[in-house]
């Protein structure tokens, strides 16, 4: 006797496969934020950059790596990008405050998490107008 295996629907591969791209471009923003901030920190013992200019360069950081992720799952994944945009800064922000909350043991929106939120939205917010390609043109026949 053969055993059928089940196969799945079209449609939920897509769902799986879209969610896999949207962590891969999370991932990748999270990398990219971690690392600018490490530089913005060697900045700051090399006397380049002023401690005080540093919670303009936390945001800035999350704008860059919210952005460099989104553009990585924008050209991933190829619809609704700016839905994919604002979901990987969504994810950063989540992988952020995560990150906040194992290393201070309290996390808390009211001491910057807000900035930090709308710098990461506005990153893959501007990803995913970005990644959108031009309008393709009608021919017509």
């Amino acid at each position: 006797m053969k055993r059928r295996e089940k196969r799945r629907p079209e449609s939920e591969n897509q769902w799986v496969n879209a969610m896999c791209e949207l962590l891969k471009g999370g991932v990748a923003a999270g990398l990219v934020s971690i690392l600018t901030l490490l530089l913005c920190a060697v900045m700051v013992s090399a006397g380049v950059l002023r401690e005080r200019w540093m919670e303009g360069a936390v945001l800035a950081s999350c704008v860059a790596g919210a952005l460099v992720g989104g553009m990585v799952a924008v050209r991933r994944i190829g619809v609704r990008t700016l839905l994919v945009g604002l979901a990987v800064g969504g994810i950063l922000f989540l992988l952020l405050l995560t990150a906040g909350f194992l290393a201070f043991d309290t996390a808390s929106i009211e001491h910057g998490g807000v900035g930090v939120l709308c710098a990461c939205l506005c990153g893959g917010g501007l990803a995913g107008l970005l990644g959108r390609g031009a309008p393709k043109k009608k021919h017509r026949r």
